[in-house]
């Protein structure tokens, strides 16, 4: 039986839209959950993100933004962003973490390699070099095939970028799930990824399911958070 490896990736504290995924792909089938970072920061449900990803034993890292709340946890202050409507968010979301969920997120590493199947899996945020690195499916092919040799994997997993795709250069497979809670691409729906891997056999599927976004909305307005984020969710557009 080939192992079923779910894809997750810039959840960005958007529980709703990670319940979604919950119910559509029935996440407690898979053999593993995998969370390419930024599990915080821009939706009002820190807490029930993180909690959800502990009770299901998902191997997740840190990505940029789950960084700086960190940074902000140890009582250091912030050189970016500047936009007030960013800051404002990051600060309530390190306000809003419980103790137990401080502890979680500061035992993220900024990289996982597996070994699964006989594959070598890298689990990076941005890119292997650098996890403020955005790829994109038309990021010249050089610049991914200097990744390769940076990653020592067989199947490259980011995020950052929030655009799904799912690219082979040479025998390597890069694989971005999109983000479950912030996609910027005019459909607000919800984006992950299934990998299903056997000895010499990667399946690579990319997936959108809808998900209630005036949750998101109420939670925002009930914590008199930036407006500007309503509309954000409501069209998915990058609006800051």
């Amino acid at each position: 039986m080939p192992k079923r490896i779910l894809l997750l990736g810039d959840i960005h504290a958007n529980f709703p839209a990670l319940a979604a995924i919950d119910r559509h792909a029935e996440a407690a089938g898979f053999d593993l959950i995998l969370n390419s970072g930024d599990s915080t920061v821009f939706a009002p449900f820190p807490n029930e993100t993180l909690d959800w990803l502990r009770e299901h034993r998902v191997v997740s890292i840190l990505g940029n933004t789950d960084r700086k709340v960190l940074k902000l946890l140890r009582g250091k202050s912030l050189d970016k962003p500047k936009k007030t409507e960013k800051r404002i968010m990051y600060t309530w979301t390190a306000e809003q973490l419980t103790p137990e969920n401080r502890l979680y997120l500061a035992s993220f590493t900024t990289r996982k390699l597996l070994a699964i199947e006989g594959w070598r899996l890298g689990l990076f945020h941005g890119s292997p070099d650098d996890d403020d690195e955005f790829l994109f499916p038309d990021t010249p092919e050089e610049r991914f095939r200097e990744l390769v040799a940076k990653s020592g994997s067989d199947i490259v997993i980011i995020g950052h970028s929030h655009t799904p795709f799912h690219k082979k250069i040479g025998k390597v497979h890069f694989i971005n799930p999109g983000s479950v809670g912030r996609m910027f691409d005019g459909n607000p729906d919800t984006s992950f990824a299934t990998l299903e891997l056997s000895p010499g056999r990667v399946r690579v599927e990319l997936h959108r399911c809808p998900y209630p976004v005036d949750e998101i909305v109420a939670g925002l307005r009930s914590n008199r958070l930036p407006a500007l984020y309503e509309e954000m969710y409501r069209t998915g557009r990058k609006l800051n």
